[in-house]
């Protein structure tokens, strides 16, 4: 009673303080808290619209930067466990502003790599203040290219480079634990029960924007050069078309770090409990849901009131229960398929456009950014609608998530074919003589080309080549800014007996045309994969027992994380590196891949995505044929108890479906 008493003398007082005080405004606190997840995300996001790019800047296989992009998911998930236990007991706001610090130093962490590695080195015709040497040919001259990089400095500043990002990928897992579930839980309890959808709804909608922005981010940062704080613009000879090209990955980090350390200010100041928001009109039509509620919450409080012994013995118990429900698993299952495509998608999509159609990796990022992920937050939308507007039974949210994937995979399946073959490379893929990929072609043995040199330039023929010395290229023009016009005397393009000449860059795969239709069926197959995403939600939580929901949504986080997110782009990178055909070496190791088998890479790639699609698939049409079997034996029973006579005629047969229900 007389907690009721204080609520009701706290109206006009609370209005007072709210005048003065924004920390005691719940309404406040989800502002804050919708601005720090955007910053979080920025910073989890931006490490995969960057990723092809630290990739060429470190040399990384593809397998290793999809273990870099999905460790931070390892820090989450050892400790999700104890904070969805310890949720009411602490100070909550103070911990998130604690988690949010931590994820800033992560972010800043990230760019460490660059500030302590020396200026990123390309191989160049013309020389320049760093080098002297050149990848023309020169035939009275050894090996001109020289293989002296390789010291014991060069070989170990690359490990340090990986366990600075590994350590920062780690904390940045650790401090994204009490964001979403603290900021949740404290608005959940002292939001009004009017309001508290709606400010979930809003902090749900900036989840989703999050890495649409992070990949817009992308898209601005890598136009600028790598080292644009330590040379000037005019030593740089690289435009950002150019394959040997590396964007400033790292000034990303940096920009999102500080936004996350300036939105994790606020925390401090917000108090362990607030009074509870007062709606002013009266509220005696929402007084049912509200019992309802409150029956919910001291389910689950008495849950939470265990002491950790308990808790740690009551946990096998619900969770054998919930994985013993049929659709609960099954549902979990396709959103543990989805999660999969979508980690992969996410973290090698850029990777993938700049490949198949010569894209800069600032326009893959722009078209993901602007495009792909704005699709999928229009189907999330779009599925949310659609159940509330028809009020859906569990069958019928069941046949919503089997028509939606159905149609995704109709369109998704054409996206296999859209593409091109990789452009012919002398010596790696197209050989005019029979020895296939032998580096050395008859044409350039006097040249003594370096084995590593890599600086593709397109000759008149078509053919691209790996450096101007391997096409036997022995001039260069250049324009007054000392960037390459064109390439002459190349004793390995002839064009009617003549030498021939070449231009810089790679010759491109020809595909541009069909890079529309590719981004249209692939955006049009993520709304409808994703307008699964609110009812198979809904079949989650309206198939478990109420006390143990939190509980269970908190099972299917950790199921999704541990078979979807942290494996899955560890696995899209291996199956990215088996169509590596040339690979770059750094002191005698594979580094990173220079070309791929573009068909190859689009069918693994593209058809790893393709059966994860057709798993959900398969998944929810098991659930809707559960549903439908046990809507009729419910209506099947139901008939019997109305009819007392039939029950006397069936005799025994009807009392088995009975007591199944």
């Amino acid at each position: 009673m007389t907690s009721t008493a204080a609520k009701s003398s706290y109206p006009d007082q609370s209005q007072k303080t709210l005048c003065r005080n924004p920390f005691l405004s719940i309404k406040f606190f989800v502002f804050c808290h919708g601005l720090l997840q955007l910053s979080q995300l920025l910073v989890s996001g931006y490490l995969k619209s960057s990723i092809s790019t630290i990739e060429k800047r470190y040399g990384l296989s593809s397998q290793t930067s999809g273990l870099l992009a999905s460790f931070n998911e390892v820090g989450n998930t050892l400790l999700i466990v104890f904070i969805s236990y310890f949720g009411s007991r602490v100070h909550r706001p103070r911990f998130i502003g604690c988690g949010a610090i931590l994820v800033s130093l992560a972010g800043f962490l990230m760019s460490l790599p660059h500030f302590i590695t020396g200026p990123y080195e390309y191989d160049q015709s013309v020389a320049s203040m760093f080098s002297n040497t050149t990848d023309l040919c020169q035939p009275g001259l050894q090996g001109n290219l020289s293989d002296g990089s390789c010291t014991p400095h060069a070989a170990s500043e690359n490990h340090e480079v990986l366990l600075v990002m590994f350590i920062a990928q780690v904390l940045l897992g650790v401090g994204g634990v009490p964001i979403q579930p603290f900021g949740i839980s404290y608005i959940d309890d002292f939001a009004s029960e009017r309001n508290s959808p709606l400010y979930l709804g809003i902090l749900f909608s900036f989840t989703v924007i999050g890495p649409g922005v992070a990949f817009m981010l992308g898209s601005a940062m890598l136009r600028f050069y790598v080292d644009i704080d330590k040379v000037t613009q005019d030593e740089v000879q690289l435009t950002n078309k150019d394959p040997r090209w590396v964007g400033a990955w790292w000034l990303g980090f940096l920009v999102a770090a500080s936004l996350v350390a300036l939105s994790a200010v606020p925390y401090f100041f917000f108090p362990q409990e607030m009074p509870k928001e007062v709606v002013s009109r009266k509220e005696s039509s929402s007084k049912k849901s509200e019992d309802v509620l409150s029956q919910l919450r001291s389910r689950s409080e008495h849950l939470q009131n265990l002491s950790l012994t308990k808790f740690i013995k009551h946990f096998p118990v619900v969770l054998l229960r919930n994985l013993r429900h049929p659709v609960y698993l099954l549902v979990v299952l396709a959103q543990v398929n989805l999660s999969a495509m979508v980690a992969g998608l996410a973290t090698f999509m850029a990777k993938f456009l700049e490949r198949q159609f010569s894209l800069t990796a600032s326009l893959a990022n722009m078209v993901i950014g602007a495009v792909n992920i704005p699709g999928a937050m229009v189907g999330i939308v779009v599925g949310g609608a659609i159940l509330k507007r028809f009020q859906m039974s569990l069958r019928q949210c069941s046949a919503m998530c089997v028509l939606g994937m159905f149609l995704c995979l109709l369109l998704a399946f054409p996206l296999l074919f859209l593409g091109c073959p990789t452009q012919k490379v002398a010596g790696v893929t197209y050989s005019e003589s029979s020895e296939f990929g032998h580096h050395a072609m008859e044409c350039n043995l006097q040249c003594n080309c370096p084995e590593k040199a890599y600086n593709p330039i397109c000759g008149s023929n078509a053919i691209e080549y790996t450096s101007p010395c391997s096409a036997g290229c022995r001039a260069v023009n250049i324009n007054a800014e000392n960037s390459v016009l064109n390439y002459t005397n190349c004793s390995c393009i002839s064009g009617n007996g003549l030498e021939g000449f070449a231009k810089p860059g790679t010759c491109g795969t020809g595909c541009s045309h069909l890079f529309l239709p590719f981004v249209v069926l692939s955006c049009l197959a993520g709304i409808l994969a994703s307008t699964s995403h609110t009812p198979s939600f809904m079949l989650i939580l309206r198939s478990i027992q109420p006390e143990d929901k939190s509980f269970a949504v908190g099972i299917q986080f950790m199921l999704l994380r541990v078979l979807a997110w942290m494996p899955g782009p560890v696995l899209y990178g291996s199956a990215i590196d088996t169509t590596c055909i040339l690979w770059e070496k750094k002191c005698d190791r594979k580094a990173a891949c220079r070309y791929y088998d573009n068909n190859l890479f689009r069918q693994r790639y593209l058809g790893l995505q393709f059966f994860f699609e057709v798993g959900a698939f398969l998944c929810f049409v098991t659930v809707y044929v559960i549903l439908r079997r046990q809507e009729k034996e419910a209506s099947n029973a139901a008939e019997t108890k109305a009819d007392p006579e039939k029950e006397k005629l069936a005799g025994n047969s009807t009392k088995s479906p009975e007591s199944k229900v």
